[in-house]
């Protein structure tokens, strides 16, 4: 495959420009194809995150795949080369103010690789040419856009030697929330002893499944500490919106 910076890209209304930039980290050249779908990340009766893909989109859609070109959308990245992808929003006449979104589609196709454990008695070689599809998200912003997030039933519990914690997360506002989700459980003496840290994007409302490996705890009433903040080191700050943080908190009694 091949490598592509950055994970997301914010295309404005006034410039109606953006870029990506490919990076193949092979000993051999990578054909690269790019496309755009719409699709947003949703979550499963398990809390497991996956990407609903849209393939009818209609008009009360928020989705900007349908006018988002790449230029090229077809090249072959040489051996340690790196090559820069053009992307060019042509909007319809008259699109209301409010943020749309796209994913891009970066499909990289390199050499064979060699499939073992068969006779070779005729002198021919199998293979398979693996194609790697690295997607990423793509935001559209055209006048005033606002975002935030509605943190609710928060729950936990005990899974062998982790902690689940769940919660409904709601967008608030015309624009997708993206930002980081912190998790911590306390101990009755007032000590941390466990974390996690997840990215996140609501773009309408999810409950994801969150574990943070506790190994062995003593019995006792523990406290599950939530926080969801716009804070993203990975991603350029254009790409995030502010908002508000929020927290919420339960007890967690371990028997």
């Amino acid at each position: 495959g091949v490598l592509v910076a950055p994970h997301a890209v914010h295309i404005d209304h006034r410039v109606r420009s953006g870029s990506v930039l490919l990076y193949n980290p092979n000993a051999q050249p990578v054909e690269v194809t790019i496309s755009t779908l719409f699709g947003y990340p949703v979550t499963d009766s398990a809390g497991n995150l996956t990407l609903h893909v849209v393939e009818q989109v209609d008009a009360s859609q928020p989705s900007a795949a349908a006018w988002l070109q790449a230029f090229p959308r077809r090249l072959t990245v040489g051996p340690l080369e790196r090559q820069t992808v053009r992307l060019l929003a042509t909007p319809p006449p008259g699109l209301a103010d409010g943020e749309y979104w796209a994913r891009l589609v970066i499909a990289a196709k390199g050499g064979a690789v060699p499939v073992a454990g068969v006779e070779d008695t005729a002198n021919i070689r199998v293979g398979l040419t693996l194609e790697v599809r690295t997607i990423i998200g793509v935001s559209y912003r055209k006048g005033p856009v606002r975002t935030g997030l509605a943190l609710s039933n928060v729950r936990a519990r005990r899974v062998r030697d982790s902690v689940e914690v769940r919660a409904r997360l709601e967008r608030q506002g015309n624009a997708a929330f993206v930002g980081t989700v912190r998790g911590e459980l306390v101990d009755p003496a007032g000590a941390v002893r466990a974390r996690f840290t997840s990215p996140i994007g609501v773009y309408y409302a999810i409950e994801p499944r969150f574990a943070m490996h506790v190994g062995t705890l003593p019995a006792g009433r523990y406290r599950v500490r939530l926080e969801v903040s716009t804070d993203r080191e990975d991603l350029a700050p254009e790409v995030v919106l502010p908002a508000s943080t929020v927290r919420d908190s339960l007890d967690l009694r371990v028997p």
